[in-house]
């Protein structure tokens, strides 16, 4: 956390500006994660026949990694790249009542109900009294205006943003949008490379909350020596975080 000495005056005289704080929503405000996994699993039994779990979500991965160019995040990308996968390891042999059973998993996504993480409507809530709050996230445009709408969390922010992609400028651009510098922000939400990363980057507070299951495609090495990281193990510890900061 914050050195006990004469550095934390200067910190604390810096955090006093702090203004904004962007959330990220999937696996960070609710679970995300957890259903892909789920799906992965359905996938790679529609698939036994073709080939190895262990191999077929290597060849996923890359399809995922080839595809996020073309289709972006979200599910819609996960599916065309799961039935890419499905013809690539087949040799061009699979059925289409599998494809089939791949484009109704993914519909089943699409309607999914969310669930809360701990501490977040309690956290929103207060802070939004404080500070002017950004919903700052990827994926498909209405699935995650879906799931904002099920939070119930919608009225507290200030501001929805729904990217392709999240990078330094984006960030840049997003805070200054609405009125206020980067360097009086803070990116709050579980994936190093897209939340924390190039938000400390563009002058931001990144607070790491990482979520048991997190996509291979989003981890990265933390920045431990930098002064505007930090991590928490729940959202619950970032109301006594900002009191320490400010």
């Amino acid at each position: 956390m914050l050195p006990r000495d004469k550095d934390k005056g200067k910190a604390t005289e810096m955090a006093e500006k702090l203004t904004t704080i962007g959330f990220d929503a999937d696996d960070t405000l609710w679970h995300n994660e957890q259903i892909f996994r789920l799906t992965q699993d359905k996938f790679a039994e529609l698939l036994s026949d073709y080939v190895a779990k262990d191999h077929l979500h290597e060849k996923l991965l890359e399809a995922e990694r080839r595809n996020l160019g073309h289709y972006g995040f979200g599910v819609k990308g996960f599916v065309l790249s799961m039935i890419e996968t499905a013809i690539d390891v087949s040799e061009d042999r699979v059925p289409a009542r599998i494809i089939r059973k791949l484009i109704d998993a993914g519909q089943e996504m699409l309607t999914h109900p969310i669930q809360l993480l701990p501490y977040v409507r309690e956290v929103i809530v207060d802070l939004s009294d404080k500070f002017q709050l950004i919903l700052i996230t990827k994926g498909d445009l209405l699935d995650q205006e879906r799931k904002l709408a099920q939070s119930g969390l919608g009225d507290f922010f200030q501001g929805i943003e729904i990217v392709s992609n999240k990078t330094s400028d984006v960030y840049t651009q997003i805070f200054s949008h609405y009125g206020h510098d980067a360097k009086q922000a803070m990116m709050v939400g579980n994936s190093l490379r897209s939340d924390i990363l190039p938000a400390i980057k563009a002058g931001s507070w990144g607070v790491y909350v990482p979520h048991d299951l997190t996509w291979e495609l989003e981890q990265d090495e933390a920045p431990q020596s930098h002064p505007k990281y930090h991590t928490l193990k729940n959202l619950g510890g970032l109301q006594k975080l900002l009191k320490d900061l400010c």
